[in-house]
């Protein structure tokens, strides 16, 4: 028998079955945000905004090919795309505190004044991709950090495993963005939060055949393919599988 409590999420997998390995695309349970969902069904003059706060480095602040930015492409304008369609009467704010090249200690940092400062209603954090030079630890605590500070203030959270950086072996599990996957998971089911599990979908996608450049605009930030990917994952803390 399982138990579903209303108040915490508790990840599950999608298993993918290959002759090589298995993968394990981790999804949340939508009950999470279902709180929310009054807020997203309210019609005028009783709906108010709703804002949504992308906080992290370079790839949700749109950079392809480095310097160009492609604002319309990346997965916060997608989300935003995507969730106006879906509740057509909701005024939906998108916010990006994103800076290119940060990683989690750095964002941490800056996360009262610049963050919280924005009065999130759902705070994105994806971090996971610059955060390998500041080491498992470390990263460990500023995630903590803003998690506690965010679900202190009532703000539902959501967790980005990273997408790909292809001067690494996605598949190889010994590789660094695969050991801050395994930690930005198991944050996610200690604090009973949602996450989006880019890494885990491009991993699925590369024991598939697909190979992970396509998906790429430079060796680590997603061309609009990719962003369509992780948009992919998005909508299913949203209550809707991926097409």
């Amino acid at each position: 028998m399982k138990l579903i409590l209303s108040f915490a999420v508790f990840t599950v997998a999608a298993i993918l079955k290959t002759d090589a390995q298995t993968i394990e695309v981790h999804t949340s349970d939508t009950a999470y945000l279902a709180p929310l969902k009054d807020r997203f069904t309210a019609r005028w003059p009783h709906n108010k905004t709703i804002n949504l706060v992308f906080h992290g480095h370079s790839v949700p602040a749109g950079y392809f090919k480095t310097p160009a930015i492609h604002t319309m492409e990346a997965y916060p304008e997608l989300t935003l795309k995507y969730l106006s369609g879906k509740y057509p009467f909701a005024v939906i704010n998108v916010i990006k505190t994103c800076i290119g090249g940060e990683n989690a200690v750095q964002g941490a940092a800056r996360f009262d004044s610049e963050v919280l400062t924005h009065k999130p209603d759902i705070l994105f954090i994806d971090y996971a991709l610059n955060d390998r030079g500041a080491g498992l630890e470390k990263s460990r605590i500023a995630w903590e950090s803003m998690i506690e500070k965010a679900l202190a203030e009532h703000v539902k959270v959501v967790l980005f495993t990273p997408t790909p950086d292809t001067t690494e072996n996605i598949l190889d599990t010994s590789a660094l963005l695969y050991k801050h996957t395994q930690q930005i998971i198991a944050l996610a089911d200690k604090y009973h939060i949602a996450v989006v599990d880019c890494y885990n979908a491009f991993r699925a996608l590369a024991a598939k055949g697909r190979g992970i450049r396509q998906y790429m605009s430079q060796v680590n930030h997603p061309n609009a393919r990719g962003h369509e990917v992780v948009l992919g994952e998005i909508r299913k803390i949203f209550g809707e599988e991926n097409k």
